[in-house]
């Protein structure tokens, strides 16, 4: 039996201090200045990432390979140049692919489980079952083309597509090799596994969605210390000299940031986004964007900050104005979402809605997970609000997303100046609703100026 025996998620959860106390689940109210959770020790958080993979591995996989009418499904990696599935299937201890590891998945109809197999030089974990003998058959890509034919499948799916990176993974040098060993039979029966790989990226289970709650919370707690006087010294502080703080400090915590978080100024007077050595003021309107990587799930997130000038008790009414317009954008876009649509139509609905109410939208949103811009249809780009490619594919039930978008707005208190209001939270699509995973900001934040 191929697999690892674990203790249910549940009790493992339980056991673990850093998620057991008040388990966060999702939710439509984001905490202003929420707690730092605490987090993992390095031998937890690989127990319970792998003990989400197998399952992941044993329910997924014969759901995605069924739905899409696969029965073999062929996955080439190479140590330091693994593709985006594999990477996913490595367990916590095996950091990168040895060598060259090649996995297989077959399903053999009729009800019975789906094999997975590596015809690697070593083994993964206990997730695969080992499947090559080098001292019988020394060629790698023979003994898969053998493994292969003997199953005889009707469909073989490798990870080659124009379309998206997540289901690219196929190099020229191995497709070469592998088609020269394959029985030339059988190579009109090689077709795209792009289905497969985004289907496996994109789905969000149940266990996931357990822990998602937590991972975006300490996101939101590190923001909340960013945006704050712990960090911020107004005349004081650069932009930049936050944007190294979130470095520094996700250092100290044991975690990765996915990308370097961007902290920018938006000023009475001063045209665009102002970035880089330029010190904070009181008066200005700061937006950060910031994302970690904790348990194998990704988060991003944008939020509004503003410097109150001395006396000021809160941000100008035209400024708390234009952060509800890009919540009512958020809206229109989440009732957009239906089972089956497509990025692009979701899209063109939420700009029609918006745009009937007055709102002045950009909608760019992204699936979230694995990646911090997941597989799956993009919503839009900042750069392209018409229909793309990209977006041409259904959205599916169990996705997160990152719901990232602005509206712009003309704020009296800054003599009419157009106002850029970016915001971005991370939410679960369960077929039916989007729910936000822990809520959204409605109020700016605020920091004193002395």
């Amino acid at each position: 039996m191929i697999g690892r025996h674990f203790i249910s998620l549940a009790a493992m959860l339980a056991a673990m201090p850093a998620l057991a106390e008040a388990p966060l689940t999702l939710s439509e109210t984001e905490q202003a200045v929420p707690a730092l959770p605490a987090i993992l020790a390095p031998r937890e958080r690989a127990a319970l990432e792998n003990r989400i993979l197998s399952e992941r591995l044993d329910t997924l996989i014969p759901a995605i390979m069924r739905a899409e009418g696969i029965d073999l499904w062929l996955l080439v990696a190479r140590e330091y140049f693994e593709e985006p599935v594999v990477a996913t299937m490595l367990d916590a201890e095996n950091f990168h692919a040895r060598r060259r590891t090649i996995l297989i998945f077959h399903d053999p109809g009729n009800g019975k489980p789906v094999e997975r197999l590596t015809v690697s030089r070593y083994g993964l974990g206990g997730l695969f079952a080992p499947a090559w003998d080098p001292d019988k058959q020394p060629d790698q890509w023979q003994a898969v083309a053998d493994l292969i034919a003997a199953r005889d499948p009707a469909k073989i799916a490798i990870n080659s597509s124009d379309l998206t990176q997540f289901a690219d993974g196929m190099t020229l040098s191995q497709y070469d090799r592998f088609m020269s060993a394959l029985p030339s039979a059988l190579h009109e029966r090689v077709t795209s596994g792009e289905g497969l790989a985004i289907r496996w990226l994109e789905t969000r289970t149940p266990a996931e969605m357990e822990i998602y709650p937590t991972v975006v919370r300490i996101a939101h707690a590190v923001i909340g210390e960013a945006l704050s006087r712990k960090v911020i010294t107004p005349g004081v502080t650069t932009a930049e000299e936050v944007q190294w703080w979130y470095r520094d400090r996700l250092m100290q915590l044991g975690l990765t940031p996915w990308f370097h978080s961007s902290v920018a100024i938006q000023r009475q007077g001063r045209e665009g986004m102002i970035e880089g050595e330029e010190v904070i003021q009181p008066g200005d309107l700061l937006w950060t964007d910031f994302g970690i990587t904790y348990l194998r799930l990704n988060t991003d997130t944008q939020h509004l900050a503003y410097v109150l000038k001395p006396g000021e008790t809160a941000a100008p009414a035209g400024l708390s104005a234009g952060l509800a317009n890009s919540n009512k954008v958020q809206d229109f876009l989440r009732a957009a979402f239906k089972t089956g649509r497509s990025g692009n139509e979701a899209l063109a609905q939420a700009r029609a809605d918006a745009i009937a109410a007055g709102l002045d939208p950009s909608i760019y949103t992204h699936p979230i997970g694995h990646h911090g811009h997941g597989a799956g249809p993009a919503i839009g780009f900042w750069d392209n609000q018409k229909g793309d490619p990209r977006g041409s594919g259904p959205i599916r039930p169990n996705t997160a997303w990152s719901i990232e978008l602005t509206s712009y707005a003309a704020v009296p208190e800054w003599g009419g100046q157009r106002v850029d209001f970016r915001t971005e939270e991370d939410a679960f699509f369960d077929g039916a609703s989007v729910r936000f995973i822990d809520g959204r900001q409605t109020e700016i934040t605020l920091i004193p100026s002395e």
